[in-house]
């Protein structure tokens, strides 16, 4: 990961994964909080934000660990992109609102995705943008579909010498063709 990135996308990973209508419909027909579900949606997310995230941001996936009592906070990257579960007896929301703090303090521009309202206020103290969950499922939905029209067959471009010509000397060949 490069030094020189000075963005920050911090996800609020369960959050995002209820609020968000990208990640309910992998719900259907299934019940709610069934362990298939939550490993298939947490996936999902993780990808969307290593595709989202690019070279753009240096991201972080928060999930809420807090209930876990073997849970240690620690981080795991995957696709360059940190994934952590809260530590045991801490929350998500404790964990964001550190990284939103050091990132800013660092001098990072900093952009939290939640649609939990306590977050976004704390956050948003802090000097840090913030996005909702749905907000974010419509932007990788619009970043997808801008993907799959890039892959599409392009004409290529004819090239000429007239095209290579600066303006000046173009003008100065018609004026010559025009009027010799």
């Amino acid at each position: 990961m490069p030094k020189d990135r000075k963005r920050i996308l911090i996800v609020d990973g369960f959050n995002v994964l209820r609020s968000g209508s990208r990640y309910k419909n992998i719900s259907l027909n299934m019940p709610d909080y069934d362990h298939d579900w939550f490993n298939r949606a947490r996936e999902m997310l993780i990808n969307d934000v290593v595709h989202y995230a690019g070279r753009e941001y240096r991201a972080t996936v928060v999930f809420d660990g807090g209930g876990n009592v073997e849970s240690t906070g620690e981080e795991q990257k995957v696709g360059g992109v940190s994934v952590v579960f809260s530590p045991a007896g801490s929350s998500a929301d404790k964990v964001i609102e550190k990284l939103a703090h050091e990132g800013r303090e660092n001098g990072y521009e900093v952009l939290v995705v939640t649609s939990d309202a306590t977050i976004q206020d704390t956050v948003f103290g802090l000097g840090v943008d913030r996005m909702s969950a749905e907000g974010f499922s419509i932007e990788l939905d619009r970043y997808y579909h801008d993907a799959v029209l890039d892959e599409t067959p392009k004409v290529a471009e004819k090239r000429t010498i007239a095209g290579r010509i600066d303006s000046e000397t173009l003008a100065k060949l018609k004026a010559l063709r025009d009027n010799g």
